[in-house]
């Protein structure tokens, strides 16, 4: 015999058939249970009857997308760290054990296949229940629960305060939610809603969703919990802090064992499973899944430059509060270009150059980066810090990514150095001249108002505005020497010379065009770096380790930059694909001046750096500014480039009392003098020993054909005496050269001249070869004769040719 329908079931009006049959005032009781609403409080509504309330409600509600984490990946899909205000991995129902299931349907709803969103039969009970005892039950069916859980994510990401969370709501609320749950059994399966409520609902803290749940307290995925850790987890819905197994452990463990009594009272597990489980006790197996780059370790520096690029970008949001929010709640899956085992390598060898926690070493600290030549992807991005707050004033912790600008969480950059040379030389080639020749790197001082050519700048050129006079780290080295030899010892008083005869503006446009920015050019702001102050040649200004090891890179890829980037791809939980920045090169060296200049930076890396524990071919240049506050090691291969930095943070400014010379460091005493050498070089030796074995190492090429000599106009008058005598040598090898060329001219027209004259002689000697042969072979013996004495005059003169001097290098 078929079972008789509910009467409450066989229309659209089953709700408010529900409302009308038990009275409205009884009803709400049970609606807003654990609440004492005033029956009279109805009346101020005007609405006395249930069709009347219920058709006053919207019949649906907009189902807005559920917060779910987002995740930052290395450039091999490794997790690096995890976002999110709930931390929720949606499942389907098929990997939701079935044990899960049944759980929760016999603690919340045992009859939840039976109803169509409104159980009458339960609000029954819980109208007799309420009137005949003291205390107070509801009724909610698990769609509801649904609902409301819906409700709540709706008001959470609107803000609206239409929703309100269970225990806080009143009667019209709770009907609403009545409507919504008739409403949305109509448009879901049952399995969909079970689906859609275990992903939704809060377990612990900030583990939502039945997935979350599993992984928090026993380490394993939803779809293989057991028995008595389905009836655990399902114990915890009705209240998560009260029931929570780690901090209420007896009272989870009751909670559990009456879960389980419901299961086998329904018929969802059998004697022996009853038996079984509610023997065992909680056999908790915890993990945590942090949110925020905390969490990401050595990678966290790098996490937060990734959080930053997003947070600052209008593509993932108009305001910054939205794009915190599609961070947080939209489960973005965002792969990056991180090397994160490399990248471990780099901070372990980050601190063990300038240990975090020695006593000395509060305000000491060290960098380390690594760009890809030919694409610009971010490899490595480390310190010797723990990404956190300093609250002991230690020095160990910061929040502070040195490699980076302000705006990306950095440090404001820190002053170049001798990397700044590169630079230079690079403008000394593009105007013709040569790294063979001959400077005059002597001591002298730049008196206020000594110009420096530079056409960008009004008057077309930079003024000295105080008293200049650059100095060596060594003495022995105020002499004239090649610009090769100048830059290979990094000597301050040849690069002057070399950016005196060159233009300012040619030299500044590099670095603008490799991306290095002066940090403090605008105010605090980056911004190009001016000619106007020469003494940026040298290093004077703030620059980033992450510019200068993208603009080296430009050296290892014969002149072609390219923009450094973190991220590859970033896709949503609904797989909507946002804009990143794609690989962005552009060709902005002569190969053939790239070519030159790493000739002399091979030999730095090579034989004043690596000797021979990295393998080649290698280049680089090394960088320290006054008082050793900053230094630097800037190099690299074909595959991967690197800078690292030491120096201070706090104290970065260049003088006496933030001096690096001789302080205490690693709570050692460091040398008198130290430079790039002392900590710099040695940790990038140490990264790059094993990091260059994982990408190409192949060679930097030849140069071309030089393009056509720029000869700049400069006027004796704002020569030095050292640059007098330079124009004056040059003007000499000018001459010198003309002349060899003239003589060689000469004789080549002389050789062609003398082999006409042999053709024709030898033709007319054919000619007559039968009767004058006595006489051709006199003439040939005298040719002959004469053959050899122009021979041997041509060799007279190739050996009285002048020859061009010798390199000093």
């Amino acid at each position: 015999m078929a079972a008789k329908k509910s009467p409450f079931f066989d229309t659209a009006t089953t709700l408010g058939k529900v409302v009308a049959f038990f009275g409205i005032s009884a009803l709400c009781g049970v609606l807003a249970a654990g609440m004492l609403v005033p029956v009279a409080a109805i009346a101020k509504t005007g609405l006395t009857t249930g069709n009347n309330i219920v058709s006053a409600l919207p019949s649906s509600f907009e189902k807005l997308p559920i917060s779910e984490p987002s995740t930052i990946l290395d450039a091999n899909g490794k997790t690096i760290a995890n976002f999110y205000q709930q931390n929720r991995e949606p499942v389907k129902i098929d990997d939701i054990s079935p044990y899960m299931r049944k759980a929760i349907v016999s603690v919340e709803d045992e009859r939840f296949y039976e109803h169509k969103g409104v159980d009458p039969k339960g609000i029954a009970r819980a109208v007799v229940g309420n009137l005949t005892s003291s205390s107070r039950s509801g009724a909610s069916t698990l769609t509801q629960q649904y609902v409301n859980n819906l409700l709540v994510n709706n008001q959470e990401l609107t803000g609206s305060e239409e929703s309100t969370i269970s225990g806080q709501k009143d009667y019209a609320a709770k009907i609403r939610e009545l409507k919504y749950a008739v409403a949305i059994e109509k448009e879901m399966s049952k399995d969909e809603i079970l689906e859609g409520y275990l992903n939704l609902v809060l377990f612990s803290g900030r583990e939502y969703g039945v997935q979350a749940a599993a992984q928090r307290f026993y380490s394993v995925d939803a779809k293989d919990l057991n028995v008595q850790q389905s009836a655990m987890l399902a114990g915890m819905v009705q209240l998560p802090n009260v029931y929570n197994p780690i901090n209420n452990p007896e009272r989870s463990l009751d909670r559990r064992n009456k879960v389980l009594g419901n299961m086998y009272r329904t018929g969802a597990i059998n004697k022996k499973e009853y038996d079984d489980a509610v023997k065992s006790g909680l056999e908790l197996k915890p993990s945590t899944s942090p949110s925020g780059c905390s969490s990401a370790q050595d990678n966290a520096y790098f996490c937060d430059y990734v959080v930053n690029l997003i947070l600052s970008d209008d593509t993932y949001g108009k305001t910054k509060e939205d794009r915190e929010g599609l961070l947080y709640r939209g489960g973005l899956t965002i792969k990056t270009t991180l090397n994160s085992e490399l990248n471990k390598k780099a901070a372990a060898d980050a601190r063990k150059a300038i240990d975090p926690n020695a006593k000395s070493n509060k305000d000491i600290h060290s960098s380390i980066v690594s760009v890809q030549p030919g694409t610009g992807n971010i490899l490595t991005m480390a310190q010797n810090t723990t990404y956190g707050p300093d609250s002991k004033n230690s020095g160990s912790s910061t929040y502070y990514n040195f490699a980076v600008e302000r705006s990306k969480g950095g440090a404001g950059g820190f002053q170049g150095g001798s990397t700044m040379k590169p630079y230079t030389t690079l403008g000394w080639l593009t105007e013709g001249n040569r790294m063979s020749e001959t400077i005059n790197a002597k001591k002298q001082a730049f008196q206020p108002g000594t110009k420096f050519r530079a056409s960008c700048l009004p008057g077309g050129t930079a003024t000295v505005g105080s008293k200049w006079e650059p100095k060596n780290a060594s003495p022995g080295f105020y002499r004239r020497m090649t610009v090769d030899t100048g830059l290979y010892w990094s000597i301050n008083t040849a690069t002057v010379q070399e950016a005196f005869r060159t233009d300012l503006c040619t030299i500044a446009d590099y670095t603008k065009r490799l991306g290095v920015l002066d940090q403090d050019a605008d105010n605090g702001q980056p911004g190009p770096i001016s000619p106007a102050n020469p003494s940026f040649i040298i290093g004077s200004a703030n620059i980033t380790p992450l510019s200068q090891a993208a603009a080296f890179a430009t050296f290892a890829n014969k002149g072609e930059y390219c923009k450094p980037r973190a991220m590859t791809s970033v896709v949503d939980k609904d797989n909507n694909e946002y804009k990143v920045p794609q690989e962005t090169c552009s060709q902005e060296i002569d190969p053939a001046y790239v070519a030159d200049l790493n000739g002399t930076l091979k030999k730095i890396a090579t034989k004043r750096v690596s000797k021979g524990r990295v393998e080649g071919p290698i280049a680089g240049k090394t960088g320290t500014n006054n008082y050793a506050t900053s230094t630097w090691f800037v190099g690299y291969t074909t595959g991967i480039a690197t800078a690292t930095w030491v120096g201070r943070l706090n104290g970065k400014a260049a003088n006496e009392t933030n001096s690096l010379h001789g302080a205490v460091i690693n709570d050692e005493q460091a040398p008198k003098m130290v430079d790039s050498s002392t900590y710099a070089a040695p940790l990038w030796v140490d990264f790059m020993e094993e990091a260059v074995l994982q990408y190409e190492r192949k060679g930097f090429g030849k140069a071309g054909n030089r393009p056509a000599p720029v000869v700049p106009d400069t006027p004796d008058g704002a020569m030095s005496d050292g640059e007098k005598e330079d124009a004056a040598a040059a003007k000499a090898r000018a001459a010198a050269e003309a002349r060899a060329r003239a003589e060689a001219e000469a004789r080549a027209e002389a050789e062609a001249k003398r082999k006409a004259a042999e053709e024709k002689k030898k033709a007319e000697e054919e000619k007559k070869e039968a009767e004058e042969k006595k006489e051709a072979e006199e003439e040939k013996k005298e040719a002959a004769e004469k053959k050899k004495a122009e021979e041997d005059k041509k060799k007279s003169q190739k050996s009285s040719k002048p020859r061009p001097p010798k390199s000093s290098d």
